[in-house]
């Protein structure tokens, strides 16, 4: 899978498995932790995806900040329990790692349903955060619009034999053209931006041993929920971006959300030209917004 020069693969045990992250361990470079901020980026769900969702914006940081990239539980290298996933186990597995990498509150970075669930992380143990950075961070239920009556989750629910859920995941999902066809239909808004090497860091992680569980729990709806019940309790200060393009989950959404506690999210920042993955579409758009909020959630 790739890693950017100079980052390295670790990982932590938390109560779920072994959980990989990747962080700057190598010229070029300075691996001098404690003089440091730390940035945690972490990637949203779909077919395949893991770290490598950030891996074209977190170096940019290196120099600067720590960074760690984990793969979540379920994702990437990380291990896959075979299981239901649901939401609170997200919520638990980010606390967890910031508990066990990070010994001072720090900023996170999160994209799509994991910022929603990033979110509800730093609500319930704002200790362990210094501010967020979100891209369309919304739990796909939120104002009516669920995502769990749609189409593909009721297809997905209606399919619960493991060995049949295993072979549309095969057929489906873990394979070139399936990979391909999530990324230009759901995660992207221009598919021409999807080149080979994004497919195949995809793929490589849809392919792991017993990835189809958090995928299939994501595809049937079970990690949905509606975030407007949990943002009137934030007080992190958060910064939201959202895709103009992004499926299921449109800026109308995003701006209703943000509203909802202007107090501690004081930007929302609508960037038009991408979908639900700006940070594989426009990265260096993405190093520049994140760049522009960091001193603004500080103040």
């Amino acid at each position: 899978m790739f890693v950017p020069p100079g980052f390295g693969r670790r990982s932590i045990m938390t109560q779920f498995g072994r959980m990989v992250y990747y962080t700057a361990q190598g010229e070029p470079w300075d691996n001098s932790v404690g003089l440091k901020e730390t940035l945690v980026f972490l990637h949203g769900f779909g077919g395949g995806s893991s770290a490598y969702e950030w891996s074209k914006v977190y170096p940019a940081f290196a120099a600067e900040y720590r960074v760690l990239a984990p793969d979540l539980i379920g994702w990437g290298r990380s291990d896959h329990p075979a299981r239901t996933y649901q939401v609170e186990d997200y919520i638990a597995i980010i606390t967890e790692f910031l508990e066990q990498t990070c010994t001072v509150p720090v900023t996170v970075i999160a994209s799509a349903l994991t910022g929603a669930f990033t979110i509800r992380a730093a609500a319930d143990r704002p200790d362990l955060f210094k501010s967020l950075i979100v891209t369309t961070a919304a739990g796909l239920a939120e104002f009516g619009q669920d995502y769990r009556r749609s189409a593909a989750a009721q297809f997905a629910k209606s399919v619960n034999l493991p060995v049949i859920s295993q072979l549309l995941y095969s057929a489906g999902v873990a394979n070139s053209f399936g990979i391909r066809s999530f990324l230009e239909q759901r995660q992207f808004a221009h598919p021409e931006r999807v080149y080979p090497e994004i497919v195949e860091a995809y793929l490589q992680s849809a392919q792991q041993n017993n990835a189809e569980y958090a995928a299939l729990s994501f595809v049937r709806g079970d990690l949905c929920f509606d975030l407007s019940q949990y943002l009137p309790s934030l007080t992190v200060p958060t910064a939201m971006i959202w895709g103009k393009g992004a499926e299921f989950a449109t800026p109308e959404i995003g701006r209703r959300l943000a509203a909802l506690n202007p107090q501690a999210i004081p930007i929302f920042y609508q960037l038009d030209e991408v979908g639900l993955t700006p940070q594989l579409e426009l990265p260096a758009v993405m190093i520049g917004l994140i760049r522009q909020f960091l001193p603004l959630l500080e103040k």
